[in-house]
């Protein structure tokens, strides 16, 4: 067994399955900041019950989602101390702002949000909202300026064999963070309004007694949906400009290429310095499930009139296609981090030397374990948000009135 491939198994597994809780939380938290500011603008009930509805799904994927990226925060010094001692100066600086603000901020805007029902003004309660939103585009910016550090190191230089920041304006002005900060929030958006038009489309298939009020949520999520299929396409293919001149080696080729192998040759000594194949594979089948859910533009038309909720088909087809942008988002992070091998910090830390001393097994024990964990947090999530759609929006448990007080107070008899 080898060490370097079960600490990177490792890191795929946490990584992957932790990004899918993201992808939801950033699509939902939007998509609710717009369901209550309709609400706290028109008053009309049913906005009110549409953000408890969703606001409770969401509730469930945040707080499983919290449990599951504390494992990744372990790995960085157990499994990848070489990286941690040699970049950590730089790395660790978008991290450490990054867990003030997923983990306090927006954990304290969240809590005042779902204990606040019915106790705080409405305008007070919808900022709250706005506040967990905000600080959660926060928390996905700063890991995203960490990502684009180690895709293309800017703002460095190595003192003693560690490389220490100088210039921390690079770090936000790093050619590789804008149009990847920009694919994964489109990404969320598609993923978090492909889950509202499913869940919906499953209660419209169904005739459920909230007919009328998840006939709105499909309408939402599937106009949200459209528009950012057609974001994360543009924001996919800007990419390959920044990757073509800042790593020639990705998925590209010619005299740029050659220029740079020949000179990491020459720095770290021979070796296989062009990513693996599964880097295009996933990149391949990402682009091909891109083009279909584009054609979910073919069903805006079929909103006029009711005619999508008339036929039975669409609706199967929504259904059905909701798996799809989790398995896009899953290949696309594939894409970027196999692509960008054998490195760690491309061109500068080599995997190999990032991996720490560890046993081979007591790697693949904790592979074990915490494959099992995050797989059991996963599984939790999904049972618990089927069951919480299944239930529909008729009393959800979020936003529920505080039941009145009974009035213990003895009474006198009342004679005859």
């Amino acid at each position: 067994m080898d060490t370097l491939l079960l600490a990177r198994l490792q890191f795929a597994t946490t990584t992957s399955i932790h990004f899918l809780f993201v992808v939801v939380t950033l699509g939902l938290v939007t998509l609710l900041v717009g369901l209550q500011t309709a609400w706290f603008l028109t008053g009309n009930p049913k906005w009110e019950r549409l953000t408890r509805f969703w606001g409770q799904l969401y509730v469930i994927n945040y707080v499983l989602g919290i449990a599951s990226g504390i494992v990744m925060e372990f790995q960085f010094g157990l499994n990848w101390s070489g990286l941690s001692r040699y970049v950590g100066n730089v790395f660790g600086a978008p991290l450490a702002i990054e867990t003030l603000v997923a983990f306090f901020l927006e954990s304290t805007f969240l809590g005042m949000w779902i204990f606040g029902w019915h106790r705080l003004r409405r305008g007070v309660h919808l900022a709250l909202l706005c506040g967990v939103a905000l600080t959660a585009y926060a928390s996905a910016f700063w890991i995203m300026v960490a990502n684009a550090w180690l895709q293309h190191p800017v703002g460095y230089q190595v003192r003693d064999g560690i490389a220490h920041l100088t210039d921390f304006s690079a770090l936000l002005t790093n050619p590789t963070l804008g149009m990847a900060f920009g694919h994964v929030v489109a990404a969320s958006l598609l993923t978090g309004g492909m889950l509202m038009a499913a869940v919906s489309a499953g209660h419209l298939l169904r005739r459920t007694p909230d007919f009328l009020l998840f006939r709105t949520s499909l309408r939402i999520g599937l106009v949200v949906s459209a528009l950012s299929i057609s974001l994360v396409q543009g924001f996919g293919f800007a990419q390959f400009g920044p990757v073509g001149q800042v790593q020639p080696a990705k998925f590209g080729g010619g005299p740029e290429r050659d220029a740079q192998i020949a000179e990491w040759t020459a720095q770290f000594g021979p070796g296989d310095y062009t990513p693996p194949t599964l880097a295009s594979v996933g990149l391949g089948f990402m682009i091909l499930i891109g083009f279909g859910l584009g054609c979910l533009w073919l069903l805006l038309p079929l909103l006029w009139r009711d005619l999508i909720i008339r036929w039975r088909f669409p609706l199967w087809l929504l259904l059905l296609a909701l798996p799809l942008p989790f398995g896009t988002v899953i290949l696309g992070w594939l894409a970027r981090e196999v692509g960008r091998q054998p490195w760690v910090a491309y061109g500068l830390l080599p995997t190999e030397r990032a991996v720490s001393a560890v046993p081979a097994g007591v790697m693949l024990a904790s592979l074990i374990g915490f494959s099992l964990l995050l797989g059991a947090l996963a599984v939790t999530n999904w049972v618990l948000l089927a069951r919480a759609a299944a239930r529909g929006a008729a009393d959800p448990a979020l936003g529920r009135p505080p039941a009145p007080e009974a009035d213990d107070t003895p009474r006198q008899p009342v004679l005859a």
